[in-house]
């Protein structure tokens, strides 16, 4: 009661609210579909490689004068490396887990590049690393919405498409897909839903926001429609009840999201466990 009476109090307050709804939207769209491909390691990369887009566009602004947010350079950066990812991972003989490996280590070894030669103290984006959810403002909320407004009309308006891709790629060939450009198009809409929810959750925590509510869905619908749906919901329930929990004792909210979300999908696959040893 405490929280939801500084909700009504506290402008920041709400304005956390809306991003955790705006993440939330995302993940159960966008989740879905890395967990039903199964590359959540690429998206983990991608998420990494934000650091070198925030250090990259925070120096520009200190050292040369550029009128750039850090966020645009984070978009940048996630958007460039989904697109190296995925093409080294369709056309080089490289091994892909080592290629991915490699583009994860070095966006961030370049980050913490620019971050150290730039002068002055960075705090706000060393915070990207592990989010603060309570410092998002009524600017990052308006980029917010307009990032989910194009994952929502990219995710589902080329919804066909996209689950052909996820389901069976070989088949979606046959009929005639261009996969390779469907699956380039899938790594841009996760690499923005990692910018949406860096400032949630920090670069660490993000792989596990974006999977764990589609991971569950997964377990209780039988339609990618309805997994999206139920994500969604999830996700939003989690962030908000993280904000809850965590506001009293002045806990890392995004830290506390993440272990309501862990401990939930735990419950959930012992309770399928439960469930099936039941009825042998």
């Amino acid at each position: 009661m405490e929280f939801f009476s500084a909700v009504a109090e506290f402008p920041f307050l709400r304005h956390a609210l809306a991003a955790g709804v705006l993440a939330g939207i995302a993940c159960g769209v966008v989740g879905s579909y890395v967990v039903v491909r199964r590359i959540t390691y690429i998206a983990g990369a991608i998420a990494h490689c934000v650091l070198a887009g925030l250090g990259i566009a925070r120096y520009l602004q200190v050292v040369h004068g550029w009128p750039i947010r850090p966020q645009y350079g984070a978009v940048a950066a996630a958007v460039v490396s989904a697109i190296i990812i995925g093409l080294v991972s369709l056309r080089a003989r490289e091994r892909e887990d080592t290629i991915i490996g490699a583009v994860w280590a070095i966006g961030m070894a370049v980050g913490i590049l620019f971050i150290a030669v730039t002068p002055g103290y960075h705090e706000d984006l060393m915070s990207y690393l592990f989010g603060n959810i309570l410092l998002i403002g009524g600017s990052d909320l308006w980029m917010m919405a307009a990032l989910d407004a194009v994952l929502l009309a990219l995710g589902l308006g080329l919804y066909p498409q996209l689950e052909a891709v996820c389901f069976d790629e070989e088949f979606a060939r046959l009929r005639g897909l261009k996969v390779e450009l469907y699956v380039l198009l899938l790594l841009v809409l996760i690499a923005l839903t990692v910018v949406l929810l860096v400032s949630v959750v920090g670069i660490v925590l993000v792989i596990a926001l974006l999977t764990l509510p589609a991971a569950i869905a997964g377990h209780f619908t039988t339609t990618l429609r309805g997994m999206m749906a139920v994500a969604a919901a999830l996700a939003i329930a989690f962030t908000t009840s993280g904000l809850a929990v965590s506001y009293s004792p002045d806990l890392p909210a995004g830290a506390t999201t993440i272990v309501i979300a862990g401990i939930t999908y735990l419950a959930v696959l012992a309770w399928r466990r439960i469930v099936s040893a039941g009825r042998k």
